[in-house]
């Protein structure tokens, strides 16, 4: 007997409410923040339960990334791009997802006042497991495919624990669905893991450097005095995040790469000039943003830089100095392409004094 895949899911509320209800990933914790090139390499596993099959596949996080496994400080400039909310991944050997589901199944339908659709759901769901009840695209299984253990595993939908969006968290609600060791999850689910979404996982927890811009003069200032800005290449390099998830039979990674390409300066007052007048300071040839300032160029325009045409009085204007990055990615297989790009910014305190003239 078959009918509707979606017809079966959405009057199987109460049993997709049990089938996801565990927690199957989550993010692994980083070691300390390592440099732009030096990553640090953290692994979580999910267990085993002695039989090489693990209880959970995880997605490890190493190179530069957050610590404990939050999210970056990337923030991307399309705001219409965002992080997967939610994706399917293995999660269980055959004879582990019997026993786990069987339990909770047999668990529910115990429950007193259990009956109505939810009962029906439970039956149905446990039909689809154990007597090769399915629907259209979505066959059933016999005895939890317990014949084929070691074979393959059940993937499971897994929230992005990141997300703050309830709805879209849960969002992959489908049942959940064998896979064969070595071949792809079957099309109809789009949001299986892949190295694209691996990439945007890494995208989300890279942690870019505290690049804090050099100027001259420093800190404090002369009103209507250029003051010169620039960040030197061997401290503003490229750096990289990797995602990785390995189960028995399937295993995949993406690496993304952050490279800088400009810089932007808010000089934190209207009354200021920037240099250039967008106040976007391009990389320069050798990786390098702006010039360093030399004895004899005071009276010259920096290529990057402010010049404050007011005083801050008792205070500091905060100049906000935003790198842009460009971003992209390689994962297995060979697939790999293009991310939106990021922007980091940091404060820095600018202290301008009026240039004090001495009568005689």
């Amino acid at each position: 007997m078959t009918r509707s895949r979606r017809a079966a899911l959405s009057t199987g509320a109460a049993a997709l409410t049990l089938a996801l209800g565990v927690a199957l990933a989550e993010p692994a914790y980083a070691g300390e923040q390592p440099s732009n090139t030096e990553g640090s390499n953290t692994e979580q596993s999910g267990g085993s339960d002695g039989t090489g099959i693990y209880a959970a596949a995880r997605i490890t996080y190493s190179g530069s990334v957050a610590k404990s496994g939050g999210t970056g400080n990337v923030t991307s400039t399309d705001v219409n791009w965002t992080p997967p909310p939610c994706w399917y991944a293995p999660y269980l050997g055959a004879e582990d997802f019997k026993k786990e589901m069987s339990k909770d199944i047999e668990g529910q339908m115990n429950t007193p006042g259990m009956g109505g659709h939810a009962g029906a759901a439970l039956s149905e769901l446990q039909r689809h497991y154990e007597d090769e009840y399915g629907w259209t695209d979505t066959p059933g299984y016999k005895d939890y495919n317990v014949d084929k253990d070691g074979e393959g595993m059940f993937w499971a939908a897994v929230e992005n624990p990141d997300e703050p969006d309830l709805l879209k968290r849960n969002s992959c609600n489908d049942l959940p669905f064998w896979v064969d060791n070595g071949e792809a999850p079957p099309p109809q689910y789009e949001e299986a893991i892949t190295p694209e979404i691996l990439a945007a996982l890494a995208y989300q927890h890279m942690q870019l450097p505290d690049t804090e811009v050099s100027l001259a003069p420093e800190e404090t200032t002369k009103v209507n005095l250029p003051t010169w800005a620039w960040l030197d290449k061997a401290v503003f390099d490229e750096v990289q995040a990797t995602a990785a998830i390995n189960a028995p039979g399937f295993a995949l990674q993406a690496t993304t790469t952050a490279k800088p390409v400009s810089l932007k300066l808010e000089p934190g007052t209207e009354d200021a000039e920037t240099y250039p007048a967008s106040g976007e300071c391009t990389i320069n040839a050798d990786g390098s943003i702006g010039k360093p300032y030399a004895k004899g160029k005071a009276d010259q325009n920096p290529p990057c830089g402010i010049t404050y045409l007011r005083s801050s009085g008792d205070g500091a204007f905060d100049l906000q100095a935003t790198v842009t990055w460009e971003i992209a990615w390689t994962g297995s297989g060979g697939a790999g392409g293009d991310l939106p790009d990021g922007t980091f910014g940091n404060g820095q305190e600018v202290v301008v004094q009026e240039i004090q003239a001495v009568n005689r």
